[in-house]
């Protein structure tokens, strides 16, 4: 478990650790904002690509093997990145290293769903959903730690090098640890579908990607052209499906698995304002009150310690509250957030930080309690044949959400600074807020979640454990178990 752990921490964490390191690598290299740009976005870009081909993958050869290959290329990656003598050999290396975290990441929920049964499953999705949430938070914090023990002009490429000694390590022990797997589905691997998701998925992205750089005036055209193609892989899905064959994503997901759809479209929602936020606040706290990347990451460490200990909780409370808790967390989330952004936006400069604190943890207490319950309310049913495609669905649309947070919630805040350079306070405020309207949508889908439920009288985990024995017996109907 924690190897898998390890792994995936390495892998999220590198979304947001080499944001606070990329004016230092732009001086160095003598990049162009555009070209620096892309060390962040080809990362994110190529890991939402991989996802639900490298899940089916792992589903129908050998996750083991596909997570420790995926995992020795990624050590690879990082030690040519800190390598790299230019900006675009670092580019190349982020591109690749970003395809092998991809590869990674489904690897991560599919084992839990095949090594784990009953209470121990949702222990060990809350362990899951704290790496995940907290990985996210703590980006900025670690790398702000790194270049401030790293000093000099080239201490940027140890945020890089980090990853080798740690990821050497996980392989080891994941050569050692991990137990073998067989595959839990059929060899074929739906070709014509991986190039349709591939291609819907990059148009969709890559204005979202390159949004500092003009991508949403230059390529919005994209956005039609990648929806007209994610229509087209859906109704592909459905057509290989009654002929009989292995889809790549199989849709009964969405409509005979409990609480998969709505699980997936709160991560979606969720991830719009969670990842956003992070880099409004490093804008504030380097541009705005002039905080070194370190202090910057240190004003909030409160959200990361609340989230930690949140989901480790929460995970063995899911069983009881089931999606309740849900509806908790994103409550404290909204109070928590609003609280800052009012806090940041109306206390002295000299004290912000410190009575900002306590609305944070609370925030992290609620964000704790919405990531990793909701993955395992999402996963927990999904037949283990089906978990590795079922977890890289999910995490497409947490990066798809992040993707649109991490474009529109800088590119607000530039905004309103447009007119008055000097008034980053309220600049954050009115992005914060933006921020929470992601959330408080996730919030809605949520109580309409949780209401079925009481209206229907079912536990959650029953209404799963039918609807996931209705996709089983659906393919042995089909002749295909």
């Amino acid at each position: 478990m924690w190897v898998t752990l390890v792994a995936g921490f390495m892998s999220l964490l590198d979304v947001t650790i080499v944001a606070v390191a990329l004016p230092t690598i732009q001086r160095d290299l003598g990049a162009s904002p555009a070209e620096v740009q892309w060390v962040v976005s080809g990362y994110a870009l190529t890991f939402a690509l991989a996802l639900v081909t490298a899940g089916r993958l792992g589903d129908a050869l050998d996750r083991r093997r596909i997570f420790l290959l995926a995992l020795s290329a990624f050590v690879a990656c990082s030690a040519l990145a800190g390598a790299a003598p230019g900006i675009t050999w670092l580019v190349v290396a982020r591109l690749a290293q970003g395809l092998a975290a991809g590869c990674m990441a489904p690897q991560n929920s599919a084992l839990i769903q095949q090594m784990f049964r009953g209470p121990e499953r949702g222990r060990a999705f809350g362990f899951f959903g704290a790496t995940v949430g907290v990985s996210s938070a703590v980006g900025p914090i670690t790398g702000g730690l790194i270049l401030a023990l790293a000093s000099g002009p080239e201490g940027w490429r140890w945020i890089f090098y980090v990853n080798v000694p740690i990821g050497v390590l996980a392989v080891l022990l994941g050569r050692r640890l991990l137990p073998r797997t067989r595959p839990s589905g059929k060899g074929e691997v739906d070709v014509p579908g991986v190039l349709l998701l591939g291609a819907g998925v990059l148009a969709v992205m890559l204005p979202l990607v390159q949004a500092e750089a003009g991508g949403l005036r230059r390529l919005w055209w994209l956005f039609p052209a990648g929806a007209a193609l994610l229509g087209v892989f859906t109704f592909r899905q459905r057509r290989v499906l009654a002929r009989g064959g292995q889809p790549l994503l199989d849709l009964r997901l969405f409509t005979q698995v409990r609480g998969y759809a709505v699980g997936a479209g709160v991560g979606t929602l969720y991830f719009v304002g969670f990842s956003g936020m992070w880099l409004v606040f490093a804008l504030f706290f380097q541009d705005g009150l002039g905080y070194s990347p370190l202090r910057s990451g240190l004003a909030v460490t409160p959200f990361a310690v609340g989230s930690a200990a949140a989901a480790v909780v929460s995970g063995r409370l899911v069983d009881r509250l089931g999606r309740l808790l849900t509806v908790c967390g994103l409550g404290g989330v909204l109070i928590g957030m609003g609280a800052t952004a009012l806090v940041l936006r109306f206390a002295p400069e000299s004290a912000a930080t410190w009575l900002a604190a306590p609305a944070l943890f609370v925030a992290g207490v609620g964000s704790g309690s919405v990531i990793s319950p909701n993955i395992t309310m999402t996963l927990r049913e999904v037949p283990v044949r089906m978990a590795g495609a079922a977890g890289g669905a999910l995490q497409t649309g947490q990066r798809l959400g992040a993707a649109v947070g991490t474009a529109a919630l800088p590119g607000l805040f530039y905004l309103l600074l447009a007119g008055d350079e000097d008034n980053f306070r309220n600049a954050l405020a009115i992005s914060l807020g933006a921020a929470l309207l992601g959330m408080a949508a996730a919030l809605c889908l949520a109580v309409a979640d949780w209401r079925r439920d009481r209206g229907s009288g079912k536990h959650a985990h029953g209404a799963g454990e039918a609807a996931g024995d209705a996709v089983r017996s659906g393919r042995s109907r089909a002749g295909r178990t």
